[in-house]
């Protein structure tokens, strides 16, 4: 959709009442200045006949709008974006987006997604009204800002850390697009960062902020993650939750807590990581469904029939994954037995953090052990076998267990793995896929939850909450 379809009265209507659920839904432009803003800019935002609305940021800056200082459009939660564009334009929007032009051109991911570069140009163009590479540098350049603004990173670093290949590139860009050189932001104070970082953590550590709609059900969504993180590769302090990463060859330490003012969450992270840092971030998001719009699904959810539990959960979310393998474990094995094969499996990883010193499950590893080493550390034959055969898959790229990945074809080709019923493929799409429409049906504490007596009645029941079916499934889980 592009900006000329959005409703002006509705917009405005919604700029003057600073609505909260509109943040990162659309962006304004003011045509003066040519900044852009969030709706719940504190600042003033100019007369009607001079606003431009953008569903994007991307959008905005392409027709020349640099982003306001004040509201920083960096840290608008996202858009939701599973619904609203077809699959094409929707994982590469969301491969874009965790840094997949950082080093390689559209063609490389046109032939990745499996369509050819015009195709892949056609249907971005169409459905989010940007270039793959406009959508690419609108990421780089706000990440960019971001860590200008909250860190003491040297701009160097912060080049790098934001996909731009050389110092050079991200000076001219970001004066291109900025109309200000990097500096300019260097020369304005700082965010003052009053919470500590993790307990037992005296090394270099970085904090970004992650935005995200309320309400949020942190308590809820911080016991569903905790409980597929095993000892020594993830831990629970109170409200944060910390745990090891490896990702594209950096290895370090990331610490998520709710932030004290703000729908946001401060990210403390290992400087190990910074070169990392774009797909890191998007895959926070999507472990921590933080692009979802909770009004809207409460609501849904509330009118199907499911209102006590809402009233109960406010802002549940869709806990995704950080890892699509490691929550397929989890699922197949349960929290004991994956601690133990992880104790076995798991790499090594010196960190800084009492606690933390292995890295989670990886699926070539497990091919690489086969199901008779599984066996000889407890897990039952059948599980072995399923789960030495979901590592083979993922290792060697038959199977992807990511955001973005065809959910039907998924689904079948993990049934298709003996030791995996529909239950545990619907149960791993929704987690490893973040598809909001996944339902275990087969699941009999679900239908216990629901009062039913069986699949077939829990489905047609089911129904009335499409598309967020996966949603009321984590109420009931509750």
């Amino acid at each position: 959709m592009s900006h000329a379809l959005l409703d002006p009265g509705a917009c405005s209507r919604a700029i003057a009442s600073h609505d909260p659920r509109f943040d990162g839904v659309f962006f304004v432009g003011i045509t003066t200045t040519r900044i852009y803003c969030r709706p719940v800019c504190p600042a003033r935002v100019t007369y009607p006949e001079r606003r431009r609305f953008f569903e994007s940021a991307a959008a905005a800056e392409r027709d020349g709008y640099r982003p306001c200082m004040r509201c920083r459009p960096e840290l608008a939660p996202g858009r939701a974006l599973c619904d609203a564009v077809p699959r094409v334009a929707r994982t590469a929007a969301m491969r874009i987006a965790a840094g997949a032009l950082n080093g390689q051109g559209v063609g490389d991911l046109a032939r990745e997604l499996g369509v050819s570069e015009r195709h892949l140009r056609r249907a971005m163009g169409r459905e989010l009204g940007v270039s793959p590479v406009e959508l690419a540098q609108t990421h780089r350049l706000l990440l960019a800002k971001c860590l200008l603004t909250d860190t003491g990173l040297p701009v160097t670093r912060v080049a790098f850390a934001s996909g731009f290949q050389s110092l050079r590139r991200f000076n001219s860009v970001f004066r291109q697009r900025y109309r200000m050189s990097p500096s300019v932001l260097r020369r304005r104070p700082r965010r003052a960062v009053p919470d500590a970082t993790p307990a037992g953590a005296p090394g270099d550590w970085v904090r970004l902020t992650l935005g995200y709609r309320a309400p949020l059900a942190w308590d809820a969504l911080l016991a569903t993650i905790a409980g597929d993180t095993p000892s020594g590769v993830g831990l629970v302090d109170g409200s944060r939750y910390t745990r090891t990463v490896a990702l594209d060859g950096c290895g370090g330490v990331v610490s998520l807590a709710p932030a004290a003012r703000g729908a946001h969450l401060n990210v403390d992270l290992s400087v190990s990581l910074l070169p990392a840092l774009m797909p890191l971030l998007a895959r926070l998001r999507h472990l921590l469904d933080l692009d979802a719009e909770p009004a809207v699904i409460d609501r849904h959810l509330a009118d199907s029939g499911l209102a006590f539990l809402v009233r109960r959960h406010p802002g549940l979310r869709l806990a995704g994954a950080f890892d699509g393998f490691e929550v397929a474990a989890r699922n197949l094995l349960g929290c004991d037995l994956l601690g133990r094969v992880t104790g076995a499996l798991g790499e090594l990883l010196e960190t800084e953090v009492a606690g933390l010193d292995r890295l989670s499950l990886k699926a070539d590893r497990v091919a690489a052990a086969g199901p008779a080493f599984l066996s000889d550390l407890g897990v039952p034959h059948r599980q072995a076998e399923a789960l030495a055969t979901l590592g083979a898959a993922v290792a060697q790229s038959t199977l992807r267990l990511e955001p973005g990945a065809d959910v039907p074809s998924t689904l079948q080709a993990l049934k298709q793995i003996q030791g995996i019923d529909a239950s545990t493929a619907a149960a791993i799409a929704m987690r490893a896929l973040h598809w909001p429409d996944a339902f275990p049906s087969t699941d009999r504490s679900l239908q216990r939850a629901a009062g039913v007596s069986g699949a077939r009645e829990l489905l047609r029941i089911a129904d009335r909450w499409r598309p967020w079916r996966g949603y009321a499934a984590a109420h009931l889980g509750r």
